[in-house]
């Protein structure tokens, strides 16, 4: 490749709010970077208003009929892009020798193997799929460190530490002087709800986030910071530490993303609008800065900075996450399949808000925590706990999952 060339970016889940900010800064600076291969779940139809749009090599889907819709419409359309479906084609443009950057944006467990795919071929990994740290973090990062890929995480909140810590922070953070991580959280639409309101939240509301624009299944994880808690523990693996490092600060403003406490005393901290593009642009630029479309924040129109600490009698989420790290092994696996099928469970009004706690403890609490020393034991435990799941949501909370899928 010419050194002139444009850098070719894989981005996993287009059509979901990452992928459509990544396409954005991407359309910005076409001098520089290229879609190359474009995936998405189930949604063919923005994946292909997108492939019109950004002209890719390869375009995959989850199932093979929407896939042949796909390439029937492209076909129409007069565009070359190759069209692919399912697991091992995503591993595949993931790992694909053309792509020099991918941006992990798959919503779930569902981007484990594929962020790991590019992970073990030393790509440039924009991480903003949590859940593969998560549940495989030891793995992962042994990954990385043996093809000497770069991980750059692009969740706000972790973009930011990784701005406001040295450059060389591995090893442990006592080494570099950072006495704690503060990993902020806006606290959610409920921050100021009494408990039986929350208990009682519809979906309409747990989704109506006040800050940002993000898909339903990660709205209702910041509105029970299960999703703060998944970023604590994303935040132990990613900077060498332990929950006990981590303090979160709910700063209900989402200007400052997140801080680094030093032992003399300094506290750094990451500024911006809520915008996403922000950290992308920083991830696919590094160690430059672009433009990200982003509009620069006016201090005086923001005026006050706010501070809390989590409620975690209100959201317990939280607790369960640092308990899962600290003990380590399948635990995070298990509570991210068990939260995964909780959260599905009350969008589609088989169980209440409040409840989407409970379900996941019960779950943990069904658990033999073991190590998890391979791809296979983690999809093992991925696999046990939503069973688990299911199996309560029908026994103690009377939901009908009869044509869910085993």
């Amino acid at each position: 490749m010419s050194l002139n060339s444009p850098q070719n970016v894989t981005v996993l889940g287009a059509t979901g709010s990452i992928g459509k900010s990544t396409l954005d800064v991407i359309a910005r600076h076409p001098e520089r970077y290229r879609a190359y291969a474009l995936t998405a779940h189930t949604s063919k139809e923005a994946l292909f208003e997108q492939c019109l749009t950004h002209r890719p090599e390869i375009a995959v889907l989850d199932a093979a009929e929407d896939a042949e819709w796909l390439e029937a419409e492209l076909s129409r359309a007069g565009l070359p892009t190759r069209v692919a479906f399912g697991v091992e084609a995503l591993c595949a443009v993931a790992r694909d020798a053309q792509v020099d950057t991918v941006m992990a944006a798959i919503v779930g467990a569902a981007g484990l193997l594929p962020s790991l795919a590019a992970a073990e071929a030393g790509k440039r990994i924009l991480l903003a799929n949590k859940e593969a740290l998560v549940m495989s973090g030891a793995l992962f990062m042994d990954a990385v460190e043996r093809s000497g890929a770069t991980l750059l995480p692009i969740d706000s909140e972790h973009n930011a530490i990784y701005q406001c810590l040295p450059a060389e922070h591995r090893g442990g953070l006592d080494r570099h002087g950072v006495r704690k991580l503060l990993l902020t959280a806006s606290g959610g639409p409920f921050r100021q709800w009494r408990a039986p309101d929350i208990a009682a939240a519809t979906p309409e509301q747990a989704c109506a986030h006040p800050n940002w624009s993000m898909g339903r299944k990660i709205s209702v994880d910041s509105a029970t910071l299960m999703n703060k808690g998944l970023e604590l523990i994303e935040a132990c693996w990613l900077f060498d530490t332990t929950p006990d490092q981590i303090q979160v600060v709910v700063h209900p403003q989402s200007v400052i993303h997140s801080m680094a406490a030093y032992s003399d005393g300094s506290v750094i901290a990451q500024l911006g609008n809520p915008d996403m593009r922000t950290p992308i642009a920083y991830g696919l630029a590094w160690p430059e800065r672009i433009d990200s479309g982003v509009e620069a924040l006016d201090l005086f129109q923001i005026a006050r900075l706010d501070f809390e600490a989590p409620d975690e009698a209100r959201f317990p989420c939280l607790a369960l996450a640092r308990e899962a790290m600290r003990q380590g092994g399948i635990a995070p696996a298990i509570l991210n399949a068990a939260n995964e099928v909780a959260v599905e469970a009350f969008l589609g009004g088989e169980l209440s808000f409040g409840a989407i706690a409970e379900l996941v403890a019960g779950v943990m609490g069904m658990a033999q925590s073991h190590r998890a020393d391979t791809v296979e034991e983690i999809l093992a435990a991925d696999r046990w706990a939503r069973a688990q799941a299911r199996g309560l949501l029908e026994s103690q909370y009377g939901a009908d999952l009869t044509s869910a899928e085993e």
